[in-house]
């Protein structure tokens, strides 16, 4: 029985096991390569900060293992919890040293917990590498085997000393936790205090473990001062009971003023909404970190794979802590490849019976290279750069966090201010009589809004309140209850999406400049002028002459050298002369046009909006941001969007967050808002959003007073004359930000690539000019050879004709002045004998030696025998004397037979 071939399918199938049997074993070889090296980490598990911390410290090393498979080294964590005790920490250090032997350990959590640890590491000559324990005192001099990932305490008393400074305060009390995290800053801060004038009269150390009558009772010893500023400095879980009980005493009134360091402003987000309410008014200091695109794409996959893997997450707010953990495991990785840290191993002590488990581990033989790697080691991290100064991260710059809307005073009374609040200020001051008037929150007891903008109209309508002033725009459903003055902000309601870059950074971006059609036309332009140009100069011109490819070459040659003015052939003929100087003229436009556009496309930033229409967000389902409370909420779903796709704000920096994650994470691809408060958030983003789309038509913002009020014409005079001064520039610079220093984005989204239509004129003046002169030659041609056209031979044809008049045109015009005879030179002391080649007017005319009437030069015998030899050739002749022309033959095949004159 015949074998048959095997089938698709089976050979298939045995090419997917052996590829799957090679990568298995591939994948096996590269696992056997690699060294693994062991890491310790000792957190507070149970803390929040320190769950996200061992989370980001495993996604950096998944993404740098992921761009770095060549490494030869992989970390290995042996996680440990300390259990947010001091005594914790110190046995799972021990443990880790002694037992698992690790080469590194990232922890501890808190300043607290650090000082054996580093004592520890030190002993075993094991680097000690914390994200979280900030305290000055823990400096790495005292050992080098301690390196602070974070940043120092101490390099933020500068910028609160600069808070008191400004505001011109003379005395400060410092309110710290006492413990090593919270006694550690203070020598730092007072000597800061020192320096710009400022004395501490006081200092109110909390312990660890208060109890609430403890903080109230410090709390009243700091009322009865004269001092009414102070620094707050201890862990955020004390801080929200300390603030919590100071608003409860009214402490959080006007009267006093707050700063909190950063140790509580970095966990901002992850207090409960009821004490960011007692801390309003409120000072902060944080480092800066800049919103890389890097830290915006490792934010959202963060609280992705935080959610997939642990749906009852304490919070998902990721902090500064836990950007500087990724950053410690991104580091540590590159220093233990660094110092090739391969066969490390732990000399052992003697160890007596009376030893300690302290004295049962041995010293780390990597150690030293080690620390040595990680003291160099520098790269670009999420926080930021990542360099290490005597075992530190460098300072950044500050920022200053203040969330402040209404301050209530101890009688309940409240101080508010705004944009709203200060136009409504200046235009009371305009009228001509006193009107006496009283702020009053829109709040419940707990300080929290009762109602959207519709509700404080209709506080109006029932009567509970005089007027309303704030950001009420005027639209036709709450005119029907209530009177609107005229508007003191610009109308209509506009869509904000991101811009894109569209910069090209391509091999091909020289073609961008101008359209395919210019293109186009410019190359056959240069065709069809090298073309003319051949035509005019061929007859009369050696330089446009020669062999048939020759002549090709030489018509694309000095048609596009034209293009940078590098031609070195002469031209001859006037209209040729002419049609090039038309010509330089539109290559020189051409060329700088081009420049110029190209030098914009790489130097410009080409900006593009992302959506420009309404209905492409409908048509793709897109997320749509609106502000909470807003009539933009109805106008939206009118408009067609469902309301499952429309996310709500509240602030510029929620609506930023918003864009931030981008509409396939949980973000908006763009936001629909009332014009004013579009123009408040790109006066702080404006190089990453525009303003498009059409214009929604509404009556601006108005202030709301009852129907029939009789304020409301003169109220309405007033703003006329506000908005009229230069006051109401004064108040939209103060709120509203200056325009000028960001230039709106619609200028700079840049134009497309230059257009046959920008050249159409210049195009059609050099082929008006190109034309005319061609018409004229043909025109001067046929004239001369008009006895050709005119022949009255039987035997001649239109074809015969024709082609007689190619081969005119294919020979030298001898009546040019290029190929007359040369007179004899003036002035030259010696006799110069040049002989020149004219052509025969009879096509078969033969030479003979009988033909050369000629002498020798000098002599008077015969002709030599050199010229007696030639026959039927193009020769020109010059003796040594003359230097100007070549001094031997010129042979040129393919042309009728000359005759060689003597000229003497």
């Amino acid at each position: 029985m015949e074998n048959k071939p095997p089938s698709l399918d089976t050979l298939s199938f045995l090419i997917f096991i052996l590829s799957f049997n090679i990568f298995t074993i591939n994948r096996a070889m590269a696992q056997k390569a690699t060294i693994r090296v062991k890491v310790g980490v000792v957190l507070d598990m149970d803390h929040y900060v320190g769950q996200m911390g061992l989370d980001c410290i495993s996604i950096a090393l998944s993404d740098f293992y992921a761009t770095h498979a060549y490494y030869k080294t992989r970390l290995v964590l042996n996680n440990r919890n300390s259990n947010r005790d001091v005594v914790g920490a110190a046995a799972a250090a021990l443990d880790l040293l002694k037992n698992v032997e690790v080469q590194a350990i990232i922890g501890p959590f808190s300043s607290v917990q650090a000082n054996f640890m580093i004592n520890l590491g030190d002993k075993a000559h094991v680097p000690i590498i914390t994200f979280s324990a900030t305290s000055p005192s823990l400096s790495s001099f005292r050992s080098p085997y301690f390196i602070r990932a974070a940043l120092n305490d101490s390099s933020q008393v500068q910028a609160i000393s600069a808070i008191i400074q400004a505001f011109g305060w003379r005395e400060v009390v410092p309110i710290y936790v006492d413990n090593e995290f919270g006694e550690g800053i203070i020598p730092f801060l007072t000597d800061a205090l020192e320096k710009v004038n400022a004395r501490v009269p006081y200092r109110s150390v909390i312990p660890s473990l208060a109890t609430d009558d403890h903080i109230v009772a410090e709390l009243y010893k700091l009322m009865t001062m004269q001092t009414r500023v102070f620094i707050v400095h201890m862990m955020p879980t004390l801080a929200s009971r300390l603030f919590t009980k100071a608003k409860q005493l009214g402490m959080m009134s006007q009267e006093y003023a707050w700063i909190i360091t950063d140790g509580i402003t970095n966990e901002l987000n992850s207090l409960d909404r009821s004490v960011m309410e007692s801390m309003l008014g409120v000072i902060g200091v944080q480092p800066y970190i800049p919103k890389t695109e890097q830290l915006q794409n490792f934010t959202i996959r963060y609280e992705k794979k935080l959610l997939q893997n642990n749906p009852t997450a304490l919070s998902l707010n990721l902090n500064i802590f836990g950007l500087w953990a990724y950053d410690s495991a991104i580091a540590l990785a590159m220093a233990v490849e660094k110092a090739r840290v391969t066969n490390a191993a732990f000399l052992k002590a003697n160890i007596s019976r009376n030893s300690t488990d302290l004295d049962g581990f041995g010293v780390s033989s990597a150690g030293p290279g080690l620390i040595r790697a990680l003291s160099t080691t520098a790269f670009r991290g999420l926080f930021g750069k990542f360099k290490l100064i005597d075992g530190q991260l460098q300072s950044p710059p500050y920022q200053i966090v203040n969330f402040v809307r209404v301050v209530r005073n101890s009688d309940n009374s409240a101080e508010v201010g705004g944009y709203c609040i200060d136009v409504f200020d200046a235009v009371v001051e305009a009228l001509p009589y006193g009107v006496p008037y009283e702020y009053i929150p829109f709040a419940a007891s707990d300080h929290n809004s009762t109602g959207n903008y519709n509700d404080l109209a209709i506080q109006v309508y029932t009567g509970n309140f005089d007027a309303v002033v704030g950001d009420i725009t005027i639209i036709a459903n709450r005119s029907q209850y209530v009177d609107f003055t005229l508007p003191y902000t610009e109308s209509g309601v506009s869509m904000v999406v991101p811009i894109k870059d569209d910069k090209s950074k391509n091999a091909w971006i020289f073609l961008r400049p101008l359209t395919w059609e210019l293109w186009l036309t410019s190359f056959c332009s240069f065709i069809f002028i090298g073309f003319l140009i051949w035509i005019l100069e061929h007859r009369t011109n050696e330089d446009f002459r020669g062999p048939p490819w020759h002549q090709v070459g030489m018509i694309f040659w000095f048609a596009f050298s034209t293009m940078v003015f590098a031609h070195k052939e002469r031209v001859i003929s006037n209209l040729a002369r002419f049609v090039l100087i038309i010509w330089f003229l539109v290559v020189l436009i051409l060329t700088q046009s081009y420049t110029a556009s190209l030098t914009s496309m790489l130097t410009v930033q080409q900006l593009h909006p992302t959506i420009t229409d309404v209905n492409e967000l409908i048509k793709n389902n897109e997320y749509v941001g609106y502000q909470n409370g807003s009539f933009v909420f109805e106008l939206l779903k009118d408009m067609g969007f469902h309301e499952s796709r429309l996310l709500a704000f509240n602030s510029p920096d929620e609506l930023y967050e918003l864009f931030s994650k981008g509409s396939r994470n949980g973000g908006i691809a763009a936001v629909i808002d009332e014009i004013p408060y579009m123009k408040l958030f790109l006066a702080k983003y404006c190089s990453k959003y525009t303003m498009v789309g059409p214009t929604y038509k509404t009556g601006g913002f108005g202030f709301v007073f009852p129907k029939g009020s009789p304020l409301v014409p003169d109220i309405s005079r007033a703003i006329l004359e506000v908005t009229e001064s230069k006051k109401m520039m004064t108040i939209e610079k103060k709120w509203l930000g200056d325009e000028t220093k960001c230039p709106d984005s619609s200028t700079l989204i840049s134009s497309s690539s230059i257009g046959l239509e920008s050249f159409w004129g210049l195009f059609l003046m050099v082929g008006i000019a190109a034309v005319s002169a061609f018409i004229i030659y043909v025109i001067k041609f046929l004239h001369e050879n008009r006895h050709v056209m005119y022949r009255s031979d039987p035997h001649s044809t239109i074809w015969s004709k024709t082609t007689e008049l190619l081969q005119r045109f294919n020979n030298r015009d001898l009546s040019s002045h290029t190929f007359k005879k040369t007179e004899r030179r003036e002035g030259d002391n010696r006799s110069d004998c040049i002989l020149r080649v004219i052509e025969s007017p009879n096509e078969h005319f033969q030479l003979s030696p009988s033909s050369f009437p000629l002498t020798s030069p000098r002599t008077n015998g015969p002709p030599s025998p050199a010229f007696s030899s030639l026959k039927s050739q193009n020769v020109v002749f010059q003796t040594e004397q003359d230097s100007s022309l070549e001094n031997k033959f010129k042979m040129t095949q393919g042309e009728a037979p000359q005759v060689i004159i003597q000229e003497i």
